[in-house]
């Protein structure tokens, strides 16, 4: 996919608008003044009627905002600005590409709403019967020329920005099982197996049904759900391990009598029914494990976290996820403080000492469902799976407070201590990542002004 080049659309955009006279402008704009409000109330009604539209717009701040947004960019296609910053309004139209290629809007949905508002801005322009039949047809070939042309930049937009998209998609796919594979299935093996012992301890203590430890909230389950069903996507495997883990939490478990139960044969078919249901898991987790290789590498060569090229693809995937499952997930962006005087003061390899112990840090006070990011520099990025308000503010907490009381070795002889700031974000719906990512930055920023060495949550 070629880059997009403004110069070339706003040469376009400059080049229709000189095609029409000035009186035919005017009348356009003039008819937008008009009736925009009433094209952005029929654009947001048609939209709402088709049912995969309706899944992107029942956000309330989507509902609140985008019919003053509608308003706004019908404004801007035909307003004085349309002539005198062409290169202003093509990057408008870049931008709202980009946009729905973010929050995966299908392309045709938007193409169908435009051309709901285009025949509609026809409509009433041609029921002016009190205008010259001439002045109207004009006015209508240069309104469908104008909304034709901001579609195409649109959907080039769209597409180039899908298409890196995919790729990272992909190449996250595949790193996902690529990092020591090893050491990866010997994991989760473990986390399996911790799972089915805890389970066995609460039946002997005779804990109730639904108090049972769920495999689905188990190491194993979080690192399944959120990493291992996407790294194994497409496979019949993956699509049985989470069959067998919904089976499990959803019939097996509660189906066990109470404590005391006085049907011990009915109790000890249960447990050999779950003890085949976790060994066909072991199974087909070994078979997900050998059909797949070592090939790329996504790391941060210091710290071994993720790289912040594999962001975009975590965080789609999680607002998916959790619009889909009605779960939450929250994101903690972390920023060592003071750092640059570590650099000035001790030098740089110290720097990169710190900056591995504080990665370390971060990996033990993360699930195995969880996701770690280095931005770059001494900011890193932490998204808590499956977590509420208040679990997320203390897993924060709690791990700005182990790096405060945490001696950082940069020698046999030197240790530091150095504190970190953390702005906090509760994922609420919107399905815009960067939305999120926003509000996170501002969070830290406002940790970072409090006096560093604290948690902020972001304003709601």
């Amino acid at each position: 996919m070629p880059s997009i080049s403004v110069e070339q659309f706003a040469r376009e955009w400059t080049q229709q608008l000189a095609r029409y006279p000035q009186p035919i402008h005017d009348f356009v704009l003039q008819s937008a003044q008009q009736h925009k409000e009433a094209l952005a109330t029929h654009f947001y009604r048609q939209m709402l009627d088709d049912r995969d539209a309706g899944t992107f717009l029942s956000h309330d701040q989507v509902k609140t905002r985008l019919h003053g947004s509608m308003q706004q960019w019908i404004l801007n296609l035909f307003g004085p600005n349309a002539r005198e910053n062409p290169e202003q309004v093509v990057q408008q139209q870049i931008k709202i590409g980009e946009v729905h290629a973010r929050i995966s809007i299908p392309v045709h949905l938007v193409l169908r709403g435009t051309r709901c508002l285009k025949e509609r801005f026809l409509t009433l322009i041609h029921e002016q019967t009190d205008t010259e039949r001439d002045l109207l047809s004009a006015a209508g070939q240069m309104l469908s020329d104008r909304i034709d042309l901001a579609m195409e930049i649109m959907s080039h937009a769209y597409a180039s920005s899908h298409d890196r998209k995919s790729r990272a998609e992909e190449a996250y796919r595949i790193f996902a099982v690529a990092q020591n594979i090893s050491s990866e299935k010997e994991r989760q093996r473990a986390a399996l197996l911790d799972w089915e012992n805890q389970l066995m301890f609460d039946q002997a203590i005779g804990l109730n049904p639904q108090h049972l430890a769920r495999i689905g909230s188990s190491e194993f389950g979080l690192w399944f759900r959120h990493k291992g069903a996407h790294a194994f996507e497409g496979s019949q495997e993956a699509t049985l391990i989470l069959q067998l883990m919904e089976r499990i939490d959803n019939e097996l478990l509660p189906a066990f009598g109470p404590p005391g139960d006085s049907d011990p044969e009915r109790y000890v078919r249960q447990l050999r029914e779950l003890r085949e249901q976790s060994k066909a898991l072991v199974y087909h987790l070994e078979r997900l494990f050998e059909q797949n290789h070592v090939i790329e590498s996504g790391r941060d060569v210091l710290t071994q976290l993720l790289n912040r090229k594999f962001l975009p693809v975590v965080l789609n995937k999680q607002v998916d996820y959790a619009r889909q499952y009605g779960k939450n997930f929250a994101m903690l962006a972390i920023d060592i403080d003071h750092f640059k005087q570590i650099n000035d003061s001790h030098g740089h390899d110290a720097g990169d000492k710190v900056l591995q112990q504080f990665a370390a840090t971060l990996i033990n006070h993360s699930r195995a469902g969880d996701y770690l990011f280095r931005m770059g520099g001494e900011e890193f990025m932490m998204l808590l799976v499956d977590v509420g308000p208040e679990d997320a503010y203390r897993t924060a907490e709690k791990l700005r407070s182990h790096v405060a009381d945490e001696a950082f070795r940069i020698s046999q002889d030197v240790t530091l201590h150095v504190t970190c700031s953390i702005g906090l974000v509760l994922f609420d719906g919107h399905p815009d990542y960067q939305r999120m990512l926003n509000r996170a930055d501002d969070a830290l920023y406002a940790a970072k002004n409090a006096g560093r060495n604290c948690t902020v949550r972001a304003a709601s």
